[in-house]
Formats: C-alpha cells, structure tokens, sequence
C-alpha cells in the first residue's frame, strides 16, 4: 500500500507541473483579437501601432501590449504594395514599425505542437515508469534465492584479539586459524589439513561474534556474516539456493571468514520435527552439510558458526571434515571482568576515584554484553546527573539497574507493605550470613526495582565452577527465609515469596532428577526419552520414568524444601533479635551496605 500511494503521488505531482507549464505558456503568450482585414486597415488609420508583424498569410497589429489584433491577408502580394493600395503614403508605411516572419514557429508550436506533445509525452513515461516496476518485479523474483550476507572489510572497523578480553584458551585455539590464512603454504607442505568448520559455542554475550571478527581481523581477510534463521523461506528448495550462493560468495572472496550466527536455527537434528525430508530447514542444513563436503584442500575459505544450543546440533554437522573443531566459550572470570570493563570504558570519562576490581567483583554471572551494558548506563546515568565524569557510585548503581531495572519510585508502598518487605529481605540477609556457605551480603534494600519490593544482594568470595549438595540446601535456606521472616513476625504470609518459593522448588527438583543428590531415590538422572524439537522441549515430551517414581521424586522434593524451611525457621528464631536489628536499621535507612550489615550482625 505504501507503494501505491507513493506512485499515486508522483502522477498527481507530474499533473500539477504540467498544469503549471500550461498556465504559464498561457500567461506568457497573449491571445490576439480576430479581425477583418478592412477592420485592420482601419485600426491603422486611426491610431499608429506600436509595430506590425507580418506572416505569410497574415499579420498582427501590436497597439499595446494587451491590445493585439489578428487579420488575414493576400499571399501573392507584398503588405507595403497592400498598404498602398488602401491609400497609405510612403511616408505613412516608412513611418510603421514593420516586422517580416516567415511563420509563426513559436506560437504554433504553443497553440499546436505543444498540447499534443505533452499528454503523449506524459502517457511515454507512465507506460515506461510502469514497465521498469514490471522489471523490478521479476528481476526480485530472479533474486528471492540470493542470500543477505553481509561484508565487513578487514581494514575498517578492524577488532583484533586484544579488543577480545580474556577467553584465553579460546584465542590461543583460533591462532592456528589466523596463521593457516596468513601462511597456508607450510602447513599444505607438511601434509596437514586445516579445518574446514569451526563451531563456537557458550553463553548468549560472551563474545562469539566478536571472537570471530577478531579471528578475521588478525588475519586481515574479508569477514562475511549471516544469522541462520536469514537462509529458511516459507518456499522450498530457496534455503538450499541461498546456502550454495552463500558460499559461493565467500569462496570468491578467498582467503575469507564466513561467520553464521545462530546455526541453531536450521542445523538442529534431522528428522525430529513435522515434514520429514521435505522439510525446508532440513534440506537448508542438507544444503550445507553438502557444500562443506564440497570444500577443496586449497580452498581458503573457513566457516565459523555461533551457537548457545550445541546439544541440539545434528551430528553430522559436527562430524569430522566439517564442524570438527570446537571451541568453548565461558562467561568471564573476576580478572576477566575487569579487563572487560577496561574495554569498554575506552572513550569514557572515568573519575580518578573509579575501582573497576570492585565492580568485577560484584558482577559474577555477567557476560561481556552484560559488562558493556552496565558501563553505557553508567555513562546515560551520569549525564543524566550532569557530572562531568562517570563517578563509582553511577558504576554501583548500574549494576542493580541491570540485574533488576530501574528504581521505580512511582511505586511507593504502605507503610506496612515496607515493613512486611523489610523483614522479608532481613530474614534473608541474616540466614545467609548464618550459613556456613562462602556467600556474603553485599546490600539490602526495600527501595523497589522492577518488578521487586525489595532485594538483597548475595556475592561469592570466590569464583567456582563446581557446587555440593550442602551449598544447594544452604540456598534453598536463604531463598525460605524471607518467608519464615514474615510468618515468625506477622503470622502471615503474603505474596512477596512467590518467586523465592518458585526458584526453591526448582533448585530442589534438580537435586533430585538431575544431580543425583537425594539420598532417597539415590544417584539417579531422570531425564526425558523423546521430544519433539520443531515444538518445543516442554509441549509433546514422554517421561522414562513410572507414575510410581514420579510420586517418590515430588515426596523428596517435598521433603528437602520442608527440612530446609525447619532450618531457616530454627536460626531465625534463636537469632530473633539479630532480625529486629536488621528490620529497624533497614525501616530507617531503606538500604544497607555490607559494612553496615556485619556490623549489625557482630554487635
């Protein structure tokens, strides 16, 4: 629709332009009074023109500007010998302003040429304006298989391995990949074979696509990038078209990088979902199983593929001559956080008095997007200030606005919604630091963000890969103690537990059907036989379990959250006074930081 109307308005546009052109060759070109020719000669008698032009046929006596007049006259005979005839002296005609033409070429083409050849020359370009949009058509129809892929030039906007923090190991892997398109001669003498297929695979932002431009840009080859969900069409056989077109564009290109993100999209196992072989995602990923097969030993051309879901990839993409080499990216470590921020904080003004270690330290789980994310709302944050330099505190307060919004003061609750929230994240805070578990509180607050009243603040002293059981039972007792805080104090539950019940709940059935650490049923993974991938893991799945096993899994799940709320209950009790402490310090100042907390605890 919005063609159409864009066309309508270029016709009506040419039509008020042509009706201007009229109205001017109107204007401009005065309309002369037909006369007789003795009414003529009688003009001249009375009064002296201001000129007289004679045609061959005719002529026209210009009185004035506005005052012209049109008689026809003998062809065979001269207007001087015409003029004598009727009486006029030589003097009289010597005195007349005379011009001779010998047709009137401009006002015939004004008043005759002129109308015909504007409607035809308007109706040429119409049919022509018509005809090209016709072209445009098919030739979109003859281009619907060519793929999106985009180019990035190695020498603008070049990322190399140090504008990658961290993923050490990951780096050191793709170097045999720069050094292969640097100087592929020592490894074909040698024998050896590079690969073709590189999978990258880890978390939603930590660096896949940055690692790969950085692999493109050490190398200073052409870096080409398509996202897998770019080849599928509603159409059959146009995924496959692309895929062949796709590296047919790369391999030109060659030495290159073609970079797929997202490969999840179309290389998920074969034969899973609706359509069977004719499916349109499969005969895509067929298409690209065949091309990497297609690959020569000189071909200098390497495919890097992105994706956060390796466990649903059909095998024989990740078969040997194709994505053969793997490589594992991990969310940063605390070091590694802290060279990202220093990444990131290039171009920004930071005050003097900015510890980036300190913000590493408060940001465990965080990806290098999350990193970049909280450094650019603490720069929005401290224009919105009007600082002049990006201060720790806006540094501190980007982080919560990452993890739980924005503060929402529009939001302001009663005074006995606060001091049921109070209680609430004390209770928390106080089980936490009662728990031998290495977890330390690092701010309370009642002041809402997002969808929270209130939040309280956990961080590890250390990194750890690895979790036990009791570390599990340990924050299944910090997510209860919220909620035994308000039932000790009020007698009552409300609904500010629900998403703590829900995270406990799921913490326990995990323990039980996935790690093995229910002493009941034992060192048992229940997982899930068949699923059907094209609809979804959670919509059509069969257990591998009894109904007889599936009621002891929800009694032990049941049990370890009722043996933790004991727990919580118990150190909350025998510690009642720590919690009112906690609650009237919190009810005064709404947040409390860890200096302030352990030394409430300790007193």
């Amino acid at each position: 629709m919005n063609k159409l109307a864009k066309s309508f308005l270029i016709i009506l546009l040419i039509f008020f332009g042509l009706s201007l052109i009229f109205s001017a060759i109107n204007n401009f070109a005065v309309t002369p009074e037909e006369v007789s020719f003795s009414e003529a000669i009688q003009i001249l008698k009375r009064q002296t023109p201001e000129k007289i032009v004679v045609y061959p046929t005719s002529f026209e006596i210009y009185l004035d500007e506005e005052n012209v007049f049109k008689a026809e006259r003998e062809s065979n005979v001269s207007f001087s010998e015409t003029l004598r005839n009727f009486g006029f002296s030589p003097e009289e005609i010597a005195g007349f302003n005379i011009e001779i033409k010998s047709g009137n070429g401009t006002a015939i083409f004004f008043s005759l040429i002129l109308p015909i050849l504007l409607p035809a020359i308007l109706f040429g370009f119409l049919i022509f304006y018509s005809l090209r949009r016709a072209n445009q058509g098919a030739m979109q129809i003859f281009s619907f298989s060519r793929s999106n892929i985009k180019l990035f030039s190695p020498t603008k906007d070049r990322i190399t391995f140090r504008d990658v923090a961290g993923l050490k190991e990951a780096k050191e892997e793709l170097k045999e990949v720069v050094e292969f398109l640097k100087t592929p001669k020592k490894f074909y003498d040698l024998g050896a074979r590079i690969p073709r297929g590189v999978l990258v695979m880890g978390p939603p932002g930590s660096g896949k696509t940055l690692l790969a431009r950085a692999v493109a840009g050490e190398a200073g080859v052409p870096f080409f990038h398509i996202s897998g969900s770019e080849f599928v069409e509603m159409f059959v056989g146009v995924g496959a078209s692309r895929v062949r077109d796709t590296f047919a564009t790369a391999k030109k290109a060659a030495p290159s990088i073609l970079f797929i993100d997202e490969i999840d999209a179309i290389g998920r196992i074969r034969g899973a979902g609706l359509g069977g072989g004719h499916d349109e995602r499969e005969q895509t990923l067929n298409q690209i199983l065949v091309e990497m097969d297609g690959f020569d030993r000189d071909t200098k051309t390497i495919v890097i593929a992105a994706t956060n879901r390796p466990d649903v990839l059909d095998p024989a993409l990740l078969r040997p001559g194709r994505f053969d080499r793997r490589v594992v990216l991990d969310l940063p470590s605390i070091d590694d956080r802290e060279e990202i921020l220093k990444i990131h904080a290039r171009g920004k003004v930071l005050a003097p008095t900015t510890d980036l270690r300190e913000i590493a330290e408060r940001t465990p789980g965080f990806s290098g997007a999350d990193l970049a994310n909280l450094v650019n709302e603490a720069a929005i944050l401290a224009a919105r200030r009007n600082k002049k330099s990006i201060e720790q505190q806006e540094l501190l307060d980007s982080i919560e606005k990452v993890i739980l919004g924005p503060e929402r003061k529009s939001r302001v609750l009663t005074k006995k919604e606060k001091e049921i929230t109070a209680y609430h994240e004390a209770g928390h805070a106080l089980v936490t630091a009662l728990l031998p578990s290495a977890v330390s509180v690092r701010k309370i607050s009642i002041i809402t963000r997002g969808r929270a009243a209130g939040y309280t603040m956990r961080m590890p002293s250390e990194e750890k890969y690895m979790k036990t059981r009791s570390e599990f039972l340990d924050d299944l007792c910090v997510l209860l103690g919220g909620y035994v805080a308000e039932e000790i104090k009020f007698k009552d539950i409300s609904t500010g537990a629900a998403n703590d019940l829900t995270e406990a709940t799921d913490i326990a059935r995990s323990l039980v059907t996935k790690y093995g650490m229910s002493k009941k049923i034992g060192p048992i993974s229940f997982g899930e036989a068949e699923e059907l991938i094209f609809l979804g893991r959670e919509i059509v799945s069969e257990k591998e379990y009894s109904e007889k096993t599936a009621a002891k899994i929800d009694s032990e799940i049941s049990d370890i959250i009722k043996k933790c709320y004991q727990r919580a209950k118990k150190l909350l009790q025998k510690n009642i006074d720590k919690l009112e402490k906690i609650t009237q310090e919190l009810m005064k100042k709404e947040t409390l930081e860890k200096e302030e907390f352990e030394k409430l605890i300790k007193k």
